[in-house]
């Protein structure tokens, strides 16, 4: 079966709490409970043979500005082959429940300092969507300050040549098919059936 991995490659998930999924932080191949398990134990299961390594370095309430802080020992020291990154709810939230925005034009500067800092030493960027959903109401009024983010991470994906996985458009058309609570109950942390629609569409948009 074809696949786009080489033997051995590494696969490094970065992010906030929803990539960090209650992670033993004391072990370094603990994947935490969320989509990046998920991910790893079905490419785990169907391709043997490129006998691959997931790692997860997500943390929680993490924002563009703390994965920077951490970024040499958490990603570049860790040598990635393929590397994701989920990063943007939290500098929308901030700036809603503690008076600490964080503008479209910071998240895109912070952002495009990461990727340059890894862009020749990894072998394929996977930029991942933030997402949101208008529960509880107050969601909604969110929506104003993420969508700009949203705009600078599919941006940036296209001039870095990454692969762009579309979390927010999955949640909003599963919202179509069951209340929005079944998938993320209170519009950022997904439930298990959340985690489970964020590993199937990375997996869709990475054609693997």
């Amino acid at each position: 079966m074809g696949h786009p991995f080489k033997e051995g490659q590494t696969i490094l998930f970065q992010g906030d709490s929803i990539t960090d999924c209650n992670r033993n932080k004391d072990y370094v191949d603990c994947l935490g409970k969320g989509y990046a398990s998920i991910v790893a134990s079905l490419l785990g299961a169907r391709y043997p043979e490129a006998n691959l390594k997931f790692f997860n370095k997500g943390i929680s309430g993490n924002r563009v500005k703390d994965l920077a802080a951490r970024w040499e020992e958490d990603c570049i020291d860790m040598k990635p082959d393929w590397l994701s990154i989920l990063i943007g709810v939290n500098d929308c939230w901030r700036g809603f429940d503690s008076n600490d925005p964080t503008s479209a034009e910071e998240y895109e500067a912070g952002y495009r300092g990461l990727l340059d800092r890894v862009k020749d030493k990894v072998e394929q960027l996977v930029i991942c969507e933030p997402f949101l959903l208008p529960i509880p109401e107050d969601r909604a009024a969110w929506r104003v300050d993420l969508d700009p983010k949203i705009h600078v991470a599919r941006k940036l994906a296209r001039e870095y040549n990454a692969i762009f996985v579309p979390f927010d458009g999955a949640f909003a058309a599963a919202a179509s098919r069951q209340e929005m609570g079944y998938w993320a109950s209170d519009g950022v942390h997904p439930t298990p059936a959340g985690h489970g629609l964020m590993a199937k569409t990375w997996m869709q948009a990475c054609r693997v």
